[in-house]
């Protein structure tokens, strides 16, 4: 290709989780799309723990399934576990967890991102973002190549500036064995952007034949396991169990013993990193009571000896690596084949961004991933493939699509990065969504299917499947609401057997069915036999439906007041440095972050009802003259 290479419409930089979400949503969407990668070889990688899904995680992914993405079917490809977590609780906190043989799942995204029309794979190294006045027009690489275009997705993961820090040992590198991009952060700051930066870490990886798994709890997938894509049928796979360990003391005194050469304690390390995922050196220290902590021993593929430590993440020397692990039980003979490390880049600060995930500073500019401060592969499949849609609709002069806090948890991990300021990086759990009664895993499909086929990413095939569903629900649910039992001595003792009071007076089936004690199943078997052809997934939906339908009402009279608040845009050019009667601390957020409404002004940290108050009679009287 010539060194000025006109030809794209789209180019992603990043083939990771959110590239290759990116580029496919891209070129799925007919514009013809450059994915850029430093190695061919290292599609969707999984550099930290072998594992798809979890609780808020699984919600992502259902509903980057639900919009046409991929990662959904790429897990039900390369899976060897899956599992509901939290069956036993309520639905709005379930969610699916897989763990993924870690080469099947990258050989079987290459296939789908090289098969795929209108999408260009490239290996190369970009230094420099090109943009105008008017907005990006490409990229440059390391050797001089130029690719115009007309939008830019930036998906770099932890490659920015990365540097792998073990022990007393420090080198720079994207992941350990590859490149990192040393060149791209000052091209983003020459643009005008400003960089921060974050740390993340992963344990050490050790030898299956060297551990003791008497000692060990094994932790089986489901019997009956669902498919993490609705669009898949189930399948039965041959599953593989993961292992529970715990610490002890002796574990937790080689780490005291040899504190002083963790990078925590050195200095070498001095950026943040997620708090909820701690290295086994910062629980000691921070948790200096605890008697134990849980270690997952996780397989990483069918084919290989590797076994991943989820809980015994550490970035110390790698000698005292292997003391720690040997501490543990079931461990004692452990033999680390890739010791932990721990990994600093440089991160976007996503304030910068618009809700569509284009930069405010350089229209056709997205960026996408951990480059905007999230952690996890779902996190950054979601955003990849909302990028990758605002990327194509730009480059065709379309507006953007954007999901809000009502409407998926996609919209509220969104809303938290350009709304709310990081001081860590951003991950994904059920507590941040308002309104996860609605926004279910279960239920991903129905909410959002219509969207992705207004998109051009679901055929009209997939979509009239879940609209047959959904009808399916309503219609039963009416017929359970239409459907009484009578209060018979027969009927009062099938009640008994289950624990469930008597009736006195005719008692519709969904009313029963609203007893905690009464399932779905219950009144298929006995007292609904119309109920037995259909298939599980609908039961579950009509099951959901009428038993939460109070709590489902209230949440959704709680989205309409909150749509009023969205509804009311506030003008772009606001001068808010200037507005009269709100706080200079207000002023200040107000016009770093530039909300697109006053629902998202509500939400920014340091902005009062005091202050809002204010800003909506400035809204009234802009209005007015507007008008």
């Amino acid at each position: 290709m010539s060194k000025n290479s006109p030809g794209y419409e789209v180019i992603v930089i990043g083939a990771g989780h959110a590239g290759c979400e990116a580029a496919l949503a891209s070129a799925r969407m007919g514009c013809q799309t450059l994915l850029l990668t430093i190695n061919l070889d290292k599609i969707a990688l999984m550099p930290c723990n072998p594992a798809v899904g979890g609780i808020g995680k699984g919600q992502l992914v259902r509903e980057v399934d639900a919009l046409g993405g991929e990662m959904a079917n790429n897990t039900d490809k390369s899976l060897i576990q899956i599992k509901v977590l939290n069956s036993s609780k309520g639905p709005a906190v379930q969610a699916l967890r897989a763990q993924t043989d870690k080469k099947r799942y990258e050989s079987e995204m290459k296939k789908v991102v090289l098969g795929q029309p209108n999408l260009s794979l490239r290996q190369g190294i970009a230094t420099d973002i090109l943009a105008t006045p008017e907005g990006v027009q490409g990229i440059v690489t390391l050797t001089g190549e130029r690719y115009l275009s007309r939008a830019v997705v930036v998906a770099t993961g932890t490659f920015l500036n990365g540097r792998i820090v073990i022990g007393e040992v420090e080198f720079p590198a994207g992941r350990m064995g590859e490149y990192p991009a040393i060149h791209l952060s000052d091209s983003l700051r020459r643009l005008g952007f400003t960089l921060s930066r974050f740390q993340s870490a992963t344990p050490p990886r050790v030898d299956r034949r060297s551990i003791d798994f008497s000692r060990l709890i094994p932790q089986p997938g489901d019997d009956i396991p669902p498919s993490f894509s609705t669009r898949n049928p189930k399948k039965v796979h041959d599953q593989i169990p993961c292992y529970l360990t715990y610490t002890n003391a002796r574990t937790h005194r080689v780490v005291r013993e040899n504190i002083h050469r963790s990078p925590i304690k050195t200095g070498a390390i001095q950026t943040h990193g997620p708090r909820y995922c701690p290295s086994i050196d910062r629980k000691v220290i921070s948790f200096p009571d605890k008697e134990r902590h849980p270690v997952f021993i996780e397989p990483e593929g069918r084919d290989t000896q590797e076994m991943y430590l989820q809980g015994l993440t550490t970035s110390m020397p790698v000698e005292i690596q292997e003391k720690i692990v040997q501490a543990t039980p079931g461990l004692e003979g452990a033999r680390i084949m890739r010791p932990g490390y721990a990994i600093e880049y440089d991160y976007f600060i996503p304030a910068q961004l618009k809700i569509s995930l284009e930069t405010k500073e350089v229209r056709g500019l997205f960026t996408a991933g951990q480059i905007n401060g999230t952690s996890g592969y779902e996190e950054a499949a979601a955003q990849g493939l909302i990028a990758g849609i605002n990327a194509a609709r730009y480059a065709r002069g379309e507006d953007p699509i954007v999901l809000d806090r009502s409407q998926a948890y996609i919209g509220v991990l969104i809303d938290d990065l350009v709304t709310k300021s990081l001081d860590e990086p951003y991950r994904m759990f059920t507590s941040r969504a308002e309104y996860r009664l609605l926004l279910r895993s279960d239920n991903a499909d129905l909410r959002l299917s219509t969207t992705g086929r207004q998109i051009g990413l679901i055929s009209d095939e997939a979509l009239d499947k879940v609209e047959r569903k959904r009808k399916e629900i309503e219609i039963n649910q009416q017929r359970l609401r239409e459907a009484r039992i009578l209060p018979t001595e027969d009927t009062n003792s099938l009640l008994a057997s289950i624990n469930s009071s008597p009736i006195s007076s005719p008692l519709s089936l969904a009313d029963l069915l609203k007893r905690p004690e009464v399932s779905i199943n219950f009144v298929k078997d006995r007292l609904c036999p119309w109920l037995r052809e259909l298939t599980e997934d609908i039961l579950e939906q009509i099951e959901i439906g009428i038993k939460y339908e109070g709590y489902i009402q209230r949440q959704l009279d709680q989205i309409r007041q909150y749509q009023r608040m969205e509804d009311r845009k506030l003008p772009q050019d606001i001068d808010y440095l200037s507005l009269d009667g709100i706080t200079i601390e207000a002023r200040e957020k107000l016009a770093r972050i530039r909300p697109h409404s006053l629902g998202q002004a509500s939400r920014i940290a340091g902005v009062s009802p005091a202050d809002l108050s204010m800003l909506t009679i400035f809204l009234q009287r802009w209005q007015r003259a507007e008008s």
